[in-house]
């Protein structure tokens, strides 16, 4: 979910849903709301997009122990099919959404032959936070720390899409020995945490956040999001990313992200030791490519690539392109070259989501 203030009207078209950039899915089977996991929220039946589907049928709750606040919590995740020798890749997600962004790229990288999870950040996603605990950078710091130390126990390629680079460079930064790499992907990392929001009265803050699963709100910071997309594509995505907004408790981590000052970590880019990719969307309407130089200039050991006619989330809009850069980047010093799978640069092999 992205906010932001801008002028520019979506480019909006009226073609069908599989639009010619889209993952092309065959969508002529039904999975029935009884498959998936119980904790989930109904409003999932009424998605239709398979891989969403598919993806949402994988998630699951692991137990982690935080150090901060001194409880357990079921985390929810979506775990590797297979283990492998080689270091897995951890795919983050950005502000106030959930694992269900990698349904189409996962896929891919299992296909790859990549050890893929995909994790929610701590107060979003789908973790069963009844008994909330902070969710502040600090904490979200320790959850991530806590279940890498419990469930994966490798050092980790870690992966993070627009705020969850922040995620990510913050994790990296203080937690060396746990990242192996770091890939960040249309990064936003240069905002100065939550600002003046930080600030406001909880009445207000409350008021904000519930505007935040608003549909019409969902799906402008869609349309913004991408490069181009029919209204349909459109509208199926945004409520694939407010979902999460339904479960009970995420108002109320919602806020105590935003009351807690948020993400700033300009300082920290510096101090990043890890090899980096940045992957960055061309036509992205987000966050200026300016401060993807910038953030290349700033990480001693990076490299950067762009994806052509592309927004601000390339791992959704372009998964095939982003699946490609991310396989051969954490397969370029690795053992597994010759386990890596020929993923066509243009469409989503509809097997993967049947």
């Amino acid at each position: 979910m992205l906010i932001a203030g801008h002028s520019v009207a979506p480019l909006l078209r009226r073609p069908s849903f599989a639009d010619n950039f889209i993952p092309k899915v065959k969508c002529n089977f039904k999975l029935f709301a009884s498959e998936f996991p119980a904790f989930l929220h109904r409003e999932l039946e009424s998605i239709k997009d398979p891989c969403a589907r598919k993806l949402a049928s994988r998630i699951e709750r692991l137990p982690v122990n935080l150090g901060l606040s001194n409880t357990c919590i079921m985390s929810s995740c979506v775990k590797p099919r297979t283990q492998l020798d080689t270091n897995p890749l951890v795919l983050l997600h950005g502000f106030d959404s959930s694992c269900l962004e990698w349904r189409y790229t996962l896929p891919l990288l299992e296909e790859a032959g990549v050890e893929a999870w995909a994790v929610d950040v701590l107060g979003w996603g789908f973790s069963d936070l009844e008994k909330l605990p902070s969710c502040s950078v600090e904490s979200k710091r320790d959850h991530l720390y806590q279940f890498w130390s419990s469930h994966i126990q490798r050092p980790m390629v870690l992966v993070g899409p627009s705020l969850g680079a922040a995620v990510a460079i913050d994790f990296a930064v203080n937690h060396p020995e746990a990242v192996d790499k770091l890939i960040l992907i249309d990064a936003s990392v240069y905002a100065e945490g939550t600002g003046n929001l930080a600030k406001l009265p909880k009445a207000m803050a409350y008021a904000g956040v519930y505007l935040l699963k608003f549909l019409p709100v969902r799906y402008y910071a869609t349309s913004l999001a991408f490069s181009s997309l029919a209204w349909d594509t459109c509208l199926e995505w945004a409520n694939i990313g407010r979902v999460h907004c339904l479960l009970p408790w995420w108002a109320d981590a919602t806020v105590d992200f935003m009351i807690s000052g948020g993400y700033n970590v300009t300082a920290q880019i510096k101090q990043v030791k890890q090899k980096t990719l940045i992957i960055w969307g061309e036509n992205d309407k987000i966050i200026d490519y300016k401060l993807a130089v910038r953030l290349h200039g700033e990480i001693p050991d990076a490299k950067i690539r762009r994806v052509p006619e592309c927004g601000h989330i390339p791992h959704v809009e372009k998964p095939a392109a982003v699946s490609k850069l991310i396989a051969e980047f954490i397969q370029a010093e690795s053992k597994i070259h010759n386990r890596a799978a020929t993923v066509h640069p243009n469409i989503l092999d509809s097997s993967l989501c049947s």
